[in-house]
């Protein structure tokens, strides 16, 4: 008698856990139905070249070799965005390679957000956060009431390191908006206007341009901004030589 209520209970046991395995498997089937008719599958760089996007009227290029590493351009970036002085949120980030004897002028790298002609970071946004805005010269900015968190932009971004930026405070992607949207700047900012990043620099590292540096040479947005050497007027060195006057003759000589 006990034998057949453990053989009933072991039926029951196998029959309810079969039921959940399969219960389960259809939940998990369903919720995965909706998530990818909700959100596209990733595009493909090439699948990025056939889509055109208006190309941005601004760009931030560097010079590596006058960086001096201070982070200056970070402080103001979280500053002028977030309101806190906070390196980690800024939108451009310098990476100091000193730990590892990198040389000169390899030891600093300059990561700052290249408004890409053919944006991956837009293409793949499931909801439109990340989007081109006509309105402010066509920059490629993050609405940050339209961003979900699933981080698509930053893993789309195919640039190392990768160029958007995680705000783990608010769980929400952000990246460079050339200052178009920069609550805590006095300034205009904009491709038609100022960008903190650019005008705090003490070496003047960073400048903004306005025609599209070249999209497939990495180095492309790394230029020369060294100003001129100037010219010293030292005798010798291309400055004119004046012509000395004889002395004059003394009386009775």
């Amino acid at each position: 008698m006990a034998e057949s209520r453990n053989t009933e209970s072991n039926k029951k046991t196998v029959l309810r856990r079969d039921f959940l395995r399969g219960s389960g498997a259809v939940l998990a089937a369903g919720t995965l139905s909706v998530g990818v008719s909700q959100i596209p599958a990733a595009a493909s760089p090439q699948a990025a070249e056939t889509k055109s996007y208006p190309k941005s009227t601004g760009y931030i290029v560097y010079d590596s070799r006058l960086c001096l590493g201070c982070q200056s351009c970070m402080f103001a970036c979280s500053m002028t965005h977030e309101g806190v002085a906070n390196p980690s949120l800024s939108r451009i980030q310098i990476i100091r390679d000193a730990p590892s004897f990198t040389h000169y002028p390899y030891d600093v790298v300059m990561s700052v957000c290249r408004q890409c002609v053919s944006p991956l970071c837009v293409q793949n946004c499931p909801t439109g956060a990340c989007h081109v805005d006509e309105e402010n010269g066509n920059v490629r900015r993050i609405e940050p009431s339209k961003c979900i968190g699933c981080r698509r932009c930053i893993q789309s971004c195919p640039h190392k390191p990768h160029r958007t930026i995680w705000n783990s405070a608010k769980n929400k992607s952000t990246k460079c908006d050339l200052c178009a949207d920069a609550p805590y700047w006095n300034e205009k900012g904009g491709p038609e206007g100022k960008q903190a990043c650019v005008e705090t620099c003490p070496a003047k590292a960073l400048k903004l341009v306005r025609e599209a540096p070249p999209q497939m040479d990495i180095s492309g947005y790394d230029v020369n901004l060294a100003p001129p050497p100037r010219k010293m007027g030292f005798p010798g060195m291309g400055m004119p030589k004046t012509e000395s006057k004889p002395a004059a003759k003394k009386e009775g000589a």
